[in-house]
């Protein structure tokens, strides 16, 4: 069995079970397999896969006929221009949330020092992409799950920049610590009702804890609206992610809790996505 013939059958396999990523997957996991990039397994078609690897990537691919996503098959993602370890502990890191990174960057374009709290951290993309691109931007991380905080402390390692974020296992209402010059946060916003809907991967893998946002889906965007009020700074900024149809409804919480809204951006599917505000 060489790797051209595994890669064959595993890319049929997947074909066939409507995995639309079918050989990219395939590659990706023989890559896992090997211990090797894709670059490698490409240029080494005609390299023989030993018995015990083979079974190793038979495993990954039954793994992925059930849907369970790359990114916890394969332990990391790619966010914005690093790579991040995740776990079935965090939400997947997703390229409409990039659009975060964006709006920080061109707001704070001439900043050379910010205080940023990220509310609900998860694998701690959001937080430690934005200093990674500012050398004197200083963090703090907060998630309820310990699971996302050691993530997010292994990812802060990660990207060597441990010696300026900290990471606290909080809720957000016990959290009273500092003030800051912009905070950001992508709570969980689907209605309870609405998670059976989501797509099998998601629904089936992702933590609920990350999706559910209560009955009329901002019950966590409240908690985080209402701290921010008291957390971030006068002139200060607010950015959140939310679900395309919710932008009217957290307009007016935002405005109740002393927030103008700037503007709203779209993803990259072209739907309403993150409100960035500023504490009157």
């Amino acid at each position: 069995m060489n790797l051209q013939k595994a890669l064959f059958e595993a890319n049929n396999i997947l074909k066939k079970n409507h995995i639309s990523t079918s050989n990219l997957d395939s590659e990706i996991l023989l890559s896992k397999v090997l211990k090797k990039d894709r670059k490698y397994v490409i240029l080494n078609l005609d390299q023989c896969l030993e018995n015990e690897l083979y079974n190793k990537f038979k495993k990954l691919i039954s793994q992925r006929l059930t849907g369970k996503p790359m990114a916890y098959i394969v332990g990391k993602k790619d966010f914005w221009k690093y790579e991040f370890n995740v776990s079935n502990n965090v939400l997947i890191p997703r390229p409409d949330t990039e659009i975060i990174i964006e709006e920080v960057l061109k707001i704070f374009k001439y900043k050379k020092k910010i205080n940023v709290l990220e509310i609900g951290v998860g694998s701690g993309c959001i937080l430690l992409s934005i200093l990674k691109e500012k050398n004197n931007f200083y963090g703090i991380g907060i998630d309820i799950s310990k699971e996302c905080i050691d993530l997010s402390k292994k990812n802060a390692l990660k990207l060597d920049l441990n010696n300026r974020v900290k990471f606290f296992k909080s809720d957000i209402d016990n959290f009273f610590y500092g003030k800051y010059d912009l905070i950001v946060s992508n709570p969980p916003y689907i209605k309870k009702k609405d998670l059976k809907y989501l797509e099998r991967d998601v629904a089936n893998y992702e933590p609920r804890l990350a999706l559910d946002g209560g009955i009329d889906g901002v019950s966590e965007i409240i908690k985080v609206i209402d701290k921010s009020s008291k957390l971030v700074k006068k002139g200060g900024k607010l950015i959140l992610e939310i679900n395309f149809d919710q932008v009217n409804k957290v307009k007016k919480l935002l405005k109740k809790k002393g927030f103008y809204t700037n503007r709203v951006i779209k993803d990259l599917g072209k739907k309403n996505r993150c409100i960035v505000s500023t504490k009157l």
